[in-house]
């Protein structure tokens, strides 16, 4: 943070090009004699004239500036609401010219410069570009570029210098945005953006000392201060409102929050309107969840999240990106635009690429998107006499990026870029990164939106990685149970666990197993050999510390170094003691797996050191550089110890306790079938946790619902809200239900039901019939619940009248695949839905003419029928009637 004293004036102090003349009516010469920059834009932004001053300014010569679009081709950092938005509002307005500043954080140099727009003849308009002189940016990039040219005489340094780099402190924010830091308290302004002149009036300006009263409306202040009587604005939580702000009544995105005694207020201008800038729209995103709900694997769901990602943001690239146990990173599915020169797929790069600090503040907050990677920061103002810390910036939007991550954003081509973090089980498990080679904006609606479906992937990965996971403990349950059964019948333990089926070998994919007995050891599968077992246990016993019960390794040879002669068979070891005093022990053993790993660069290239603020520098490298891998194995994962550890526990009953530890052995067996039965249990409530989830976001709907005013907005917000219950219904289906793979449709629908009837009012009704025990597929329950939603949702909407509402019925049973019913007795092969009303009926043009609403309903039908290989009737008797066969 700077001192105000420290500031540069304001821009507001400096007037327009006066007096305005007619720039139409210049020749050519007297255009080169204007000292400001001079252009001429038609209504896409495509220069069709220009003086020598604004070539300059932009780094062209004059004629490569002629016919090129100047907010896409020339300077794309002025594509923001700003600059662009600001230009078609002026062409669309009949308010005559606009001024405003604007800080390039490009061009030959950065620059603040002051812009007018004004409406010239034959549809063009005037850009005037009147340079100025410039605030403190801070010397950020500069040092970077200095510490950059001196990297040749540098020597490695120790990279934890990174992870010891104060990220959530940057003193600054991206110049898209304006901040306010107020006390908690008090309310009293602390600390502010140096841009804040921009939008606050002359006389509110500095704010420092003021209240947040005297800069924000009454109710915006009044949210903030429920808010934090309701403890609702910390932990990454905020306050989103739009308002509007004197002196040029412009709207602006508000968002609050609360964070370590510090009010902080960010405001972003917003578009004149959504269509300016490509905005998210609520079909797109639930039709992108529902293809995501419908990825049977992670790479297919990794893939289909990438993809709309992309589609939604307009970003060049989008990644998905997984952290490994050690927290190297790899590119697990990609989505690019056919031109995109540098591919990171299937790439693998090291730990130090993320730094733990910059991990911890991912896993604080969720998103950050970053418009112009050579923007100029806006530094934070504060009172110095306050004696104010630091503001603190963890959970802010608009902070501004460290000058290290910038540098390698550099080095990797990329200039405008997103991060959002895949949080699984409330841990870091990856990132949705995207990359843009030029600078990005992406609306705050739709950054909202890419935040929706990175948590929607996110649930998918929790599900997909969930039923695997259980699937493969079942299985090792199964064998460890049996194992433990016959033990309990035998004496001789090592006998019972390494013959017979299933077999000590059989756990854990190990492809050899030992047992060993004082000085005994048993054998089988491919293992080190007798001689090999015993040194090897010995070693264990001796270099272990007392109170370890196992040791588990995937390179044995970096901790035991006699296991070179035995990589192909033993690189992997999972060892067990059995009773304290460690004369018998278990072990398995995995084969080494030779592998090539292909990282984006050299990962062992070693950190070099910058200088003053920049304590070291990225690499400069993302070539592909394959590591050949020996010596290691197949990974066992640390339930598999846990797993290890309580078998050996068995086994110490029966060795060293034999018959009089029967009881306790059979007690233990009961406590794995229980464990088995509890794998149920467990994945229902996985489904149970995706219910819930999707209840806090129909919650969440309602509350946005009850903020707005525009009824046809808020009837997309109940059809969106009754969209999302439909599946919550589905999940509860499967937790209630006795199948995890199937869902008993009636029951479904006929809950489904209550609850659209229960939102619609008592002035409507449905009449439910469903055929028992008619059991779907999950995605199959999911398409027919959104089906019925919208079909129900629109019969409420216009089969009723005035004088009473619509009566709807709803059947489901099944029938032979042909469309006839079965006879008694016999079961269907596919299902029938039918939903009727007592209405006026369809016009008999209801597909092909105007829908009477906005249309997005029927879409969604034709998209869950495409998506199953269902088919739709309709007819008109005594009302409208649909019927659905899947």
């Amino acid at each position: 943070m700077v001192d105000p004293s420290q500031m540069h004036a304001s821009g507001a102090d400096h007037a327009p090009i006066d007096p305005p003349v007619d720039l139409d009516a210049l020749t050519a010469a007297e255009r080169e004699a204007v000292e400001a920059g001079l252009l001429a834009l038609d209504s896409s932004g495509t220069v069709l004239a220009c003086n020598r001053a604004a070539a300059a300014l932009c780094g062209f010569a004059p004629e490569a500036m002629i016919g090129r679009n100047y907010f896409r081709d020339l300077v794309p950092s002025a594509r923001v609401p700003g600059f662009y938005g600001r230009f078609l509002a002026t062409r669309r307005s009949s308010l005559g010219a606009q001024s405003f500043e604007f800080v390039f954080g490009r061009l030959p140099a950065p620059l603040r410069a002051r812009i007018e727009l004004r409406p010239g003849a034959d549809g063009r308009t005037w850009l005037v570009i009147s340079p100025m002189a410039q605030i403190a940016a801070g010397p950020s990039r500069e040092a970077v570029l200095a510490a950059i040219s001196r990297r040749s005489r540098a020597e490695p340094v120790d990279p934890g210098l990174c992870e010891r780099e104060p990220i959530h402190i940057p003193g600054s924010i991206q110049p898209n945005a304006v901040m306010l830091a107020a006390d908690a308290a008090t309310f009293e302004i602390l600390a502010f953006s140096a841009n804040a002149a921009d939008v606050l009036p002359p006389d509110l300006f500095p704010p420092t000392g003021q209240r947040l009263e005297a800069v924000l409306p009454a109710h915006i202040v009044s949210a903030i201060r429920d808010g934090l009587a309701a403890h609702s604005l910390t932990d990454g939580r905020g306050l989103r409102r739009t308002i509007a702000l004197p002196p040029r009544d412009e709207n602006f995105h508000l968002v609050a929050h609360v964070h370590l005694g510090r009010v902080i207020v960010e405001l972003e201008l917003a578009p004149e309107r959504a269509e300016d800038f490509a905005s998210a729209s609520p079909l797109d995103t639930e039709l992108a969840m529902a293809r995501l709900r419908a990825a049977e694997s992670l790479t297919e769901a990794a893939q289909i999240a990438a993809l709309e990602i992309r589609a939604v943001t307009g970003f060049e690239s989008v990644l998905v990106y997984r952290f490994d146990s050690d927290w190297n990173g790899e590119a697990i599915a990609e989505d690019m635009v056919p031109d995109w020169q540098r591919p990171l797929i299937g790439l693998r790069f090291p730990a130090s690429d993320i730094p733990a600090q910059a991990r911890a503040l991912y896993t604080k907050a969720k998103s950050r998107f970053v418009i112009d990677r050579d923007c100029v920061p806006v530094p934070l103002v504060a009172d110095r006499a306050a004696g104010n810390a630091p503001i603190d910036l963890t959970f802010a939007q608009n902070r501004t990026l460290s000058p290290i991550h910038l540098e390698y954003q550099r080095n990797l081509g990329v200039d405008g870029s997103m991060s959002i973090s895949i949080m699984v089980e409330n841990r870091l498990w990856g990132l949705m990164i995207g990359h843009h080679r030029r600078p990005h904006y992406v609306a705050p609606e739709t950054r909202a939106a890419a935040t929706v479906l990175t948590d929607a992937f996110a649930m998918r990965v929790q599900e997909i990685e969930g039923k695997a996971l259980w699937s493969e403990r079942q299985h090792h349950l199964d064998i460890q149970g049996r194992l433990v059964r016959r033990l309990t019948r035998s004496d001789d333990f090592a006998h019972t666990l390494m013959q017979g089926e299933p077999a000590l070998i059989d756990l854990f994919g190990a492809t050899g197993a030992a047992i060993v007995s004082d000085d005994t050891v048993w054998q089988a599968g491919a293992t080190p050999g007798e001689a090999g077992i015993g040194a090897l246990a010995a070693w264990l016993r001796a270099e272990l510390p007392a109170g370890a019960r196992s040791f588990v390794t995937d390179t044995l040879v970096l901790h035991h170094a006699p296991a070179s002669a035995y990589t192909e068979t033993a690189s992997g070891l999972l060892a067990v003691f059995v009773g304290a005093e460690r004369r018998h022990m278990l072990l398995w053993f995995k084969p080494e797996m030779p592998s090539t790993v292909t990282w984006g660069g050299d990962p062992r290239k070693p950190v070099l050191p910058g200088s003053g603020p920049v304590a070291v520098l990225p690499r400069r490298s993302f070539e592909r550089w394959v590591e050949e891998r020996r010596g290691h194995s197949a990974p066992f994962a640390a339930w598999k110890v846990d797993l290890a550890e309580q078998l050996a526990e068995a086994v110490d009953g029966v060795v060293l306790r034999q018959r009089r530890k029967i009881a306790e052995l059979t007690e233990l067996l009961a406590e794995k079938e229980r464990l088995l039965e509890q794998k149920d249990l467990l994945t229902r409530e996985i489904d149970h946790r995706v219910k819930n989830s999707l209840q806090i976001v129909t919650a969440f709907l309602h509350m946005q619902r009850r903020q707005i005013a525009d009824p046809a907005a808020r009837q997309a917000f109940s059809e969106t809200s009754a969209r999302v219950m439909s599946v919550a219904r589905v999940h509860d289906s499967l937790y209630q239900g006795d199948s995890l793979e199937e869902v008993d449709l009636g029951q479904t629908i006929q809950a489904l039901c209550d609850d659209l009837a229960g939102m619609a009012g008592d002035q409507h009704s449905v009449e439910m019939t469903a055929e028992t025990g008619l059991m779907v597929p999950y995605r199959h329950a999911v398409a027919l619940s959104l089906i019925t939603t919208e079909l129900v949702t629109n019969a409420f909407k216009y089969a009723g009248r005035p004088d009473k509402g619509a009566h709807i019925i709803v059947t489901v049973k099944s029938e032979r695949r042909d469309g006839s019913l079965p006879e008694a007795g016999e079961a269907g092969e596919a299902v029938r839905l039918t939903v009727c009303d007592d209405g006026d009926g369809m016009p008999p043009d209801w597909e092909s003419g105007k829908a009477r609403g906005t249309g997005l309903g029927m879409k969604l039908v034709r998209a869950m029928l495409e998506q199953i290989g269902a088919r739709l009737e309709a007819e008109n008797a005594g009302g409208a009637c649909f019927t659905v066969h899947a």
